[in-house]
């Protein structure tokens, strides 16, 4: 698709109005939604973990047990059992744990594809316009690096948070079935805890955020940089481009040192918290063992409960981590699945089949944002069947106008309307930057129509008059192609997207300069090809020759985003307006087609 080039040429915006990030109730609540459908999973996944807990608890008495034997001096035969049940408690368990641990992990993965899917299908409807004013650094930066986050968070953080939750929830139990009073000297840790989950995730929170951003405008200046290289160096704009590479790496760094500088000062307050609870328990237990309440080996399974404590507890709050991060990037995926319907691409406004305008365009304007208003209420009609050829020069609107007509962008005032057709879709856009996708020539074409038959295939081509080349080819329709298979030149290139648009038959095409990559050698090949996929089609196109334009039925003339003349080539070129300006000076070096 081509892209309007913003006046400074490649410097990154520092205004760009970035994607919209999600609130943390409104991520709660979408994150919810994608649950609900495998609540079964979700339910049988606890379930198992809970029982694997819970037969975990009982290595902390078994030992207990153990200890009471050796300090009552009784035989060693009586050590069979406890040791016996602690065989069979670790067997239970590991077998449990693994069968939970999968259910959850299914569960994440699950949801991260549903959530992959709806990103990425909302991602495809945004409007150019919009991702232009959003920067391609900010939606890089969500679709790889915020999608790889969470990624990671539900593979690896998600099964070990859900265990650890339930370890700590079960142990305090356990710590209180033994004797109350150790659950209550337990507990002295928890306010230090609770303070230190407080103190992190209040600054996480904005630090991942932060980081989110600047990671994103970080790769936004990179992209661009490199992207607009030749202008950049053709302006001696290097040492500006550095420095402003070199600073927002430098707000990425700072911001990177400060989570590093959060998380040691996390683990720091947690190891305070453990030497509380411990030795609050030891303390109790002593006191109770003196006192004949409870017996050494309870003593000894409510600090082997206390300390088994350790893990969970930082686990769980280590976690905190990865999940404020995950957070962060799932609220900046969910802030892109939940735009509303208004700032996605929406489908073209209906009219009925019997009319006979196939296209209206009615009072048209359009603006890539303050000041940059590029269309000026353009209104045109396009008939049934007819081919109308837009033309002006460079930054008239015509691209812009050929965007809007195919849907891929919306216009900011007026409409565009296309009548009911048979097929879906109705409209089929084919630009001068064609991609080939990587697989083979069939596979690349069938992404047009997927139940195309090889023979639909080899019609396509022959209308295109690419079947010759397509069948010269290493393994003919088989052969791999894209990037790390077979090169197609510029020319080829085209006429494959030519031959998608006659598998997906769409009533109307729309051109925006399909034939200016093929150069002078493959520029008439390239128009045949273009007149052969168009036949039978209502079709606007962006005329790259004024060639095209001789053909078209009709010729409208764009100046300054306004239609300022329409008509047929020889009525244009006898008016002495802009059109027979621009012929005269594009054919001034040429003979004159034959008409």
């Amino acid at each position: 698709m081509t892209t309007t080039p913003s006046a400074t040429s490649g410097i990154a915006d520092d205004s760009a109005e970035l994607l919209p990030i999600a609130t943390g109730a409104r991520t709660r609540a979408a994150l919810r939604t994608l649950i609900r459908p495998d609540r079964g999973r979700a339910i049988l996944g606890l379930g198992v973990l809970v029982g694997a807990t819970a037969v975990g608890l009982l290595v902390q008495p078994l030992l207990g047990r153990i200890v009471d034997i050796v300090a009552d001096g009784r035989p060693a035969d009586a050590l069979t059992l406890p040791v016996v049940l602690l065989l069979v408690v670790a067997v239970v368990q590991g077998v449990t744990t693994t069968l939970g641990l999968t259910q959850v992990a299914r569960l994440g993965e699950t949801v991260l594809a549903r959530l992959r899917e709806q990103f990425i299908e909302r991602a495809l409807q945004l409007p150019a316009d919009r991702l232009e004013r959003a920067g391609a650094g900010d939606l890089t930066a969500r679709v790889t690096g915020d999608v790889a986050r969470v990624a990671e968070a539900v593979r690896s953080a998600l099964p070990e948070m859900a265990r650890s939750v339930l370890a700590i929830v079960l142990t305090l139990g356990a710590m209180a079935l033994l004797d109350v009073r150790f659950l209550l000297a337990a507990l002295l840790a928890v306010p230090v805890q609770a303070l230190t989950a407080r103190w992190y995730v209040t600054r996480a929170v904005t630090v991942y955020a932060d980081q989110r951003v600047a990671n994103g405008a970080q790769q936004q200046q990179l992209l661009e940089t490199i992207g607009g290289a030749v202008t950049v160096r053709g302006h001696r704009l290097e040492e500006q481009h550095t420095e402003k590479s070199a600073a927002r790496s430098r707000r990425a760094v700072e911001l990177t040192m400060r989570s590093v500088h959060l998380v040691l000062g996390f683990y720091a307050r947690l190891h305070i918290a453990e030497y509380i609870g411990l030795a609050a328990v030891l303390v109790t237990g002593f006191f109770l063992v003196r006192d004949g309440s409870v017996s050494i080996g309870t003593a000894t399974a409510a600090a082997l409960y206390f300390h088994s404590l350790f893990g969970p507890v930082n686990a769980a709050l280590v976690l905190l981590d990865d999940a404020q991060s995950a957070a962060a990037g799932l609220a900046r995926l969910v802030g892109v699945t939940d735009l509303k319907e208004s700032a996605v691409r929406l489908p073209h406004q209906r009219t009925g089949s019997t009319s006979e305008a196939a296209v209206t365009v009615d009072a048209v304007s359009h603006a890539y944002g303050p000041g940059r208003t590029v269309l000026h209420e353009v209104s045109l009609t396009l008939r049934a069947g007819e081919h109308v050829a837009l033309v002006g020069t460079s930054g008239a609107g015509k691209s812009t106008l050929a965007r809007l007509v195919a849907g891929v962008q919306q216009p900011t005032g007026g409409t565009v309307s296309v009548a009911e057709g048979k097929t879906a879709p109705s409209v089929v856009l084919v630009t001068q930057e064609v991609h080939v996708f990587t697989g083979t020539l069939a596979d690349d074409l069938r992404l047009a129509r997927p139940d195309a038959t090889d023979a639909d295939l080899r019609t396509a081509l022959a209308t295109v008059h690419a079947l010759e080349w397509a069948e010269a080819l290493p393994e003919g329709l088989a052969t791999v192609v894209g990037e790390g298979g077979h090169r197609l030149d510029p020319a080829r290139a085209q006429q494959l997207a030519l031959a998608r648009l006659v598998l997906a038959d769409p009533p109307v095409a729309v051109l925006d300069e399909a034939t200016a990559e093929a150069g002078s050698a493959g520029a008439r090949t390239l128009e045949r090809s273009a007149e052969a996929a168009l036949a039978g089609r209502t079709a606007l196109v962006v005329a790259h020759r004024l060639t095209q334009a001789v053909a078209a039925d009709r010729i409208v003339v764009l100046e300054a985003g306004r239609v300022v003349e329409s008509g047929t080539h020889d009525e244009l070129r006898t008016a002495d307006g802009p059109y027979a300006a621009l012929w005269h000076a594009w054919s001034g070096s040429r003979a004159a087609p034959h008409l």
